[in-house]
């Protein structure tokens, strides 16, 4: 081949690649140009895999707000949420023994529940605060059927019935006008405390720490060392215990048990809202509850249930704080701020608590020696004292005594230890206060209301364990003076 047909072959080549080359460039340029115009939605279709394909997928974590069950709008339910007796007991006869009595009696629970029901919440909200049971808001129930003010033969008194000396013991003041175990707020606080303190002791066993807050931790250990003794098990279901201590923790376990299935036993539990039920309100001076009460609005009995304490509905000590029903507390605090002090003095507490304090005369003690034949419920019933007091008084511990023996007893002092007013006008108008009726036949709640021209809903509060069925002979306790 000539080196002119070469040069020819090389200048053509050359020519088409330059061409190549420039068809190139643009169709390069265009492919740009028509990129930025298309949707990212078109780009992505056509080319699924050209971007994730690479690309790890970032995780997905669910929001606390969303992974958390909501609320429930009833505390019954948010008290099952919170139970963790049940699986720890299984069928047992002296369970299913009291739950048969609460199923025969499906008024009882029901009653305590309504009474409860200014409670509860409360009590639950302090139970989740220190992880305890739930079951444990059942206990007032079975201790005094939610009733602040039931009072026991063995001296206990409020919704966890504190004796006077575990009351103290717990930091529950009492005196002459208010018991701090009447108190709803302190005296859980105290119960949670003991409670806590019995579990730990027993290292967490749950029952045998109620079995202690029923009969003392003294008797339930005492009853675990006989057994150890005699190589037998040592668990609350084997204790050799006294009969109420026995029957005690069946009672709370077969009360959750119908709290936990209610239709399936035939109980009607109202709701309860899962709410504040009260608010605290500080008063830093002196109040009568049912002037208060007019201020805000309140229902006067509702204001003495939620401040059960101040046993002469006054506030005496300088600086008191009271529960007040929620839709309430705000106009009360705004009225307590706005008022002058003149104005304050319109809710102080009348004269007459004054002067019952002056004319009460401090209690005297008198001695009696013991004779032969004497016992501790011979000297009691004939000094119109009880039994209980006796030991109190004189520091004993069981019911033996020695001839010869000097017991002191206080003078001026019935059974339950309070002094008595030596004014007979004074004693007049204690006793218009309260009066009890006996029921007739034929008699109801509502009847026995009508007659003494009160509220049934009061009436039943103050016969906690009347139920709705009324017996003939049966003693009602009747607020008559409640000003």
């Amino acid at each position: 081949m000539s080196s002119t047909i070469r040069k020819t072959i090389n200048s053509d080549a050359l020519t088409r690649l330059a061409q190549a080359v420039a068809v190139a460039l643009c169709a390069g340029l265009a492919g740009c140009q028509s990129t930025a115009q298309v949707a990212p939605t078109d780009t992505a279709a056509a080319r699924p895999h050209a971007l994730t394909s690479h690309v790890r997928p970032k995780p997905i974590f669910q929001s606390q707000t969303q992974a958390r069950k909501p609320a429930p709008d009833d505390v019954w339910e948010r008290m099952r949420e919170g139970f963790q007796l049940q699986d720890s007991v299984a069928v047992n006869p002296r369970v299913e023994q009291q739950r048969l009595w609460f199923v025969s009696n499906p008024s009882f629970l029901e009653s305590a529940g309504d009474r409860g029901s200014l409670y509860m919440h409360y009590i639950v909200e302090r139970l989740e605060e220190r992880d305890m049971p739930l079951e444990l808001a059942l206990l007032p129930v079975i201790e005094s059927a939610y009733n602040p003010m039931a009072y026991s033969r063995a001296d206990a008194s409020g919704l966890w019935q504190f004796i006077p000396s575990t009351g103290r013991y717990f930091n529950l003041r009492q005196t002459r006008f208010y018991d701090g175990r009447r108190d709803v707020t302190a005296s859980t606080a105290a119960a949670l405390d003991y409670l806590s303190k019995l579990h730990e002791m027993f290292n967490g066993d749950w029952l045998l720490a109620l079995a202690a807050y029923n009969a003392g931790e003294g008797t339930v250990s005492r009853a675990m060392e006989r057994n150890e003794k005699l190589g037998l098990p040592t668990d609350y279901w084997n204790l050799p215990l006294p009969q109420e201590t026995r029957d005690y923790v069946p009672k709370l376990l077969a009360l959750s048990e119908l709290v936990q299935s209610p239709e399936a036993y035939g109980v009607n539990l109202n709701p309860i809202a899962n709410r504040p039920y009260f608010d605290v309100v500080e008063v830093n001076q002196r109040v009568d509850l049912s002037r208060v009460a007019a201020l805000a609005g309140i229902d006067e009995d509702e204001m003495f249930q939620l401040n059960p304490a101040f046993k002469k509905r006054v506030t005496m000590e300088p600086t008191q704080h009271l529960l007040v029903p929620t839709a309430k507390a705000q106009l009360l605090t705004a009225s307590l701020s706005n008022m002058k002090p003149d104005e304050l003095l319109s809710l102080a507490p009348p004269q007459k608590v004054f002067d019952d304090v002056a004319i009460a005369e401090p209690s005297r003690p008198r001695a009696y020696k013991v004779r032969k034949g004497d016992n501790l419920a011979l000297i009691a019933k004939a000094n119109k004292v009880s039994t209980r007091d006796l030991q109190r008084w004189n520091k004993l511990t069981g019911k033996n005594l020695k001839i010869g023996q000097t017991l002191v007893m206080q003078a001026n002092t019935p059974s339950t230890g309070r002094a008595v007013a030596s004014s007979g006008s004074s004693a007049k108008s204690s006793a218009q206060k309260t009066t009890t009726y006996k029921v007739r036949k034929g008699d109801s709640l509502y009847l026995v209301a009508k007659r003494f021209n009160v509220e049934m809903q009061h009436l039943k509060r103050w016969n906690p364990r009347s139920g709705h069925a009324l017996k003939p002979g049966q003693t009602l306790t009747v607020y008559l003076d409640r000003k």
